[in-house]
């Protein structure tokens, strides 16, 4: 029996994309069976994500920057992990520049509006495609993004 190989991803390994008022976005794996995406985004004060859902479990680690949701008085830091249970909902908003944020998602996020109505769901495979033709707009070559 040989044991499977560990995977290794360079920090310059895959591209960031921009998603708005230069934030960006690099998708690192994607396990469509198990609903797994994980992410990694670079955000800027005053960017903020649409309130939303988590169908599933969410972990992040704060790598610099700082952010927090509007729902709850913490503000996350370099250092800081965050924990979100399935259900958890809220609205992430940046409040320092070059915030950079790994996020491992299970499920989708679905998206809200502010009376609670469903505006779009957004999960792995849709985030990966999105990526990947940003990706080759842009000209770069196929990211080796992790899939399986």
């Amino acid at each position: 029996m040989t044991a499977p190989e560990a995977v290794h991803i360079g920090r310059d390994d895959l591209p960031y994309i921009d998603i708005g008022d230069g934030s960006k976005l690099r998708v690192v794996q994607v396990k469509p069976k198990e609903g797994l995406w994980i992410v990694e985004n670079i955000f800027q004060a005053g960017y903020e994500v649409d309130t939303h859902k988590h169908t599933g479990p969410v972990w992040g680690y704060t790598r610099s920057g700082a952010w927090k949701y509007k729902e709850y008085e913490y503000v996350n830091r370099a250092g800081s992990f965050l924990y979100e249970p399935a259900g958890s909902v809220h609205t992430l908003q940046c409040i320092e520049d070059d915030t950079q944020v790994w996020f491992q998602m299970y499920g989708a996020n679905i998206n809200l509006d502010a009376e609670g109505n469903i505006t779009s769901v957004v999960d792995g495979p849709m985030t990966l495609e999105f990526y990947l033709a940003v990706c080759a707009d842009l000209g770069l070559p196929p990211p080796n993004v992790l899939v399986d």
